[in-house]
């Protein structure tokens, strides 16, 4: 019993298999988008949630960002529909027509209300990517310039585990 206490609360091992950063289980809190209108946090609720922050004038750091969620969704296979993609846009901006063509199937949510925002935490640098689970709580955070293989492969963890979403 003492040598499982100690393993447990003194030996923290070196390794890890997540890529990205675990969050503290935030339950997503509904917001405002730009009309006033609520974004309710059950559409984010039933299936597993890839989520970029950043403003409408989308700069190379947003454009890559926007390629990787494309990518590392493809890259699930048939599972790649339990997976939604979300571009909050969080200024007045409209994104490009083509940069939108470029990415069929993504889901725009415009809004600039700062509590719904702050959930986010480091949105306002736009340069992470977010996973939110099916029951809707962020639930990860992935590096600025992620490396896409890893999430790839976190992503492929989290659907094999799940049997939600």
């Amino acid at each position: 019993m003492l040598a499982s206490y100690l393993t447990y609360y003194l030996w923290q091992p070196a390794g890890r298999k997540n890529y990205g950063e675990l969050i503290t289980q935030v339950s997503l809190k509904d917001g405002r988008d730009e009309s006033g209108q609520i974004i309710s946090a059950q559409d984010f609720k039933g299936k597993w949630t890839l989520v970029y922050v950043g403003g409408g004038a989308c700069d190379k750091r947003c454009e890559t960002l926007l390629y990787y969620i494309r990518q590392v969704r493809s890259a699930q296979g048939p599972e790649r529909d339990r997976i939604n993609r979300v571009w909050i846009v969080s200024d007045g901006k409209d994104p490009a027509a083509t940069l939108l063509a470029q990415h069929p199937g993504l889901n725009l949510v415009r809004s600039r209300d700062k509590g719904f925002l702050a959930q986010f935490a480091g949105a306002e640098s736009g340069s992470h990517v977010y996973m939110v689970d099916p029951l809707g709580n962020l639930m990860m955070r992935f590096p600025s310039n992620p490396d896409p293989s890893r999430m790839i492969r976190d992503i492929k963890h989290l659907l094999k585990a799940s049997q939600i979403g």
